[in-house]
């Protein structure tokens, strides 16, 4: 009897212990990267050209699927309610899901806890600009016909609380007497299409959708929102420069989770996209398209991240409050 008992119990401790043995490193199949946008766009190009080096050194595919639709919010509610295994990660665009979460009428599934952030990959100034036959030559000539004729100056955005809609309540509060009024378009080629085509008298977007029509001579940069000079428009000068330094405005392009991953995953993720995103191809196929590295992780990153949520809830409740005239 002794001997049968410790045999089953032998038997099973070395069942107990399988389970352990037999676990697989991640990641151990394909991981797929989220992008809440259609394709094209400057966040899908940004994840294809890092997720191409960092399969090869996760040892796994990177498959990039797209689920655009109402701003992000319906890819990052998919992305909300997988699982936190680490096979399912996407990109989180900064201030755009912050605004999803804080404008209540949206009614999101999700709030800023639903993420777990990974690591940032862009950070793209935001950028004043206008027709290159526009009469205004700078920002504050700009600003100085707003004054003129409040809620007549025609200011676009790409989107209701995107980044440009804060940027442009961010100017207001910031230059006295400063009035637009706001357009909001779907995305920056309607921007384009329409400052173009004279519908637009100002636009605020960012630096990367507008460098190569700036050397294309289609359109005249005015003032780059951000506390330094793009190094992509190093001729046009800073709000900071100009008198405004606390209109700083960005979109943010980087890697998050769902909430609860385990730590020595997201160690691993990072290692990972940190390592391809300091490969030169990498460098040198971001900077071709106009886009800025801001690689961030760890606690640089999740500050940046509860920041850009404190500065969205209170423009998204200025928003509702800026009167239309």
């Amino acid at each position: 009897m002794r001997k049968l008992t410790f045999t089953a119990l032998l038997g099973a401790l070395v069942l107990a212990a399988a389970p352990a043995v037999a676990q697989k490193a991640y990641p151990d199949r394909p991981i797929t990267l989220m992008i809440a946008y259609p394709a094209g766009g400057s966040t899908d190009t940004g994840a294809r050209i890092v997720s191409a080096i960092a399969e090869k050194i996760l040892g796994q595919s990177i498959i990039v699927v797209n689920k655009g639709g109402a701003g992000g919010q319906v890819g990052w509610t998919e992305m909300s309610r997988q699982k936190p295994d680490g096979y399912f990660i996407g990109y989180i665009n900064l201030p755009a899901l912050n605004t999803v979460v804080a404008d209540k009428a949206r009614q999101a599934i999700f709030d800023e806890k639903s993420f777990t952030p990974i690591i940032n990959q862009v950070l793209d100034p935001g950028v004043i600009w206008v027709a290159a036959n526009s009469p205004y030559k700078t920002a504050k000539e700009v600003f100085e016909a707003a004054k003129a004729k409040p809620g007549t100056l025609r200011a676009a955005t790409t989107g209701i609380l995107s980044d440009d809609h804060l940027a442009i309540l961010m100017t207001e509060e910031a230059v006295s007497g400063v009035h637009f009024r706001l357009v909001h378009l779907v995305g920056g080629a309607a921007q384009l299409k329409e400052t173009l085509a004279g519908n637009i008298d100002v636009s605020f977007d960012n630096v990367g959708s507008i460098v190569k029509q700036v050397k294309a001579g289609q359109v005249r940069a005015l003032a780059v929102m951000d506390g330094q000079r793009s190094k992509f428009l190093p001729e046009v000068p800073t709000m900071k420069e100009i008198g405004y330094p606390t209109v700083i405005s960005n979109s943010t392009r980087g890697i998050a989770g769902p909430k609860g991953m385990d730590p020595k995953i997201v160690k691993k993720l990072q290692d990972a996209f940190k390592k391809a995103m300091a490969d030169p191809e990498h460098v040198k196929k971001m900077e071709d398209v106009g886009l800025a590295l801001k690689v961030m992780v760890g606690e640089e990153y999740q500050k940046y991240y509860d920041d850009t949520h404190a500065k969205a809830i209170k423009y998204t409740e200025w928003a509702k409050k800026r009167p239309q005239k």
